[in-house]
């Protein structure tokens, strides 16, 4: 069966550019480019049922009317859906790059994603942390939590063994007080680890 080539096709604001390879879940992928002049990336399947028709702009306008625009909960909304979708975002190869997604209702519902923030313990502070970090930004694989515990469920999370205890550096830093910046400085250029945990 011929694969279908949806280059130069149109779906809603988006224009699909080139083929970006497959999900993680077998699916092909398109670059598109949106109408406001941002690129996205979107599944054919996604893309032929609707479910994906701009790069999250239209969103934007949807916010501005449930009043929700400019708050810290919907940049982080905004924030994790360009990390899964955009190839331009900051940190896109560590999460729509290696296939991690956002759930159809969450990407398409602003306050399907509010609502459960609500009824699941957000607070002004924490962060949305994915408890299984190669599963999805889904309701049930999602939790709001502190920075250090953000830190310590990253993918590739360093530890340091000193005087026969071994932590990660989020816990280093909460046990003796130094900052995450400064131990993972230190680490990085090489001292030791004694050196590393030294408090001036």
């Amino acid at each position: 069966m011929k694969k279908l080539d949806l280059t130069g096709q149109r779906f809603g604001r988006l224009v699909v550019i080139e083929e970006a390879g497959r999900s993680s879940d077998g699916h092909i992928q398109w670059i598109c480019k949106c109408d406001c002049g941002k690129t996205t990336v979107a599944t054919s399947n996604n893309l032929r049922k609707g479910r994906i028709v701009s790069c999250g702009c239209n969103k934007k306008e949807k916010a501005t009317r449930h009043g929700q625009w400019g708050t810290r909960i919907y940049k982080i909304w905004s924030n994790m859906i360009q990390r899964c979708t955009n190839p331009n975002a900051k940190f896109y190869n560590r999460y729509g790059g290696r296939g991690i997604t956002v759930c159809q209702e969450w990407q398409e519902n602003f306050q399907a994603f509010y609502d459960w923030a609500m009824a699941n313990g957000y607070q002004e502070g924490l962060e949305i942390d994915r408890i299984n970090n190669d599963g999805n930004y889904e309701p049930n694989n999602c939790r709001w939590v502190t920075h250090a515990e953000n830190c310590n469920n990253m993918r590739k999370n360093k530890t340091i063994t000193c005087n026969g205890e071994t932590h990660t550096i989020a816990e280093w830093a909460e046990k003796t007080g130094l900052t995450y910046k400064t131990i993972a400085y230190r680490l990085r250029v090489g001292k030791t680890p004694a050196e590393i945990l030294k408090v001036k």
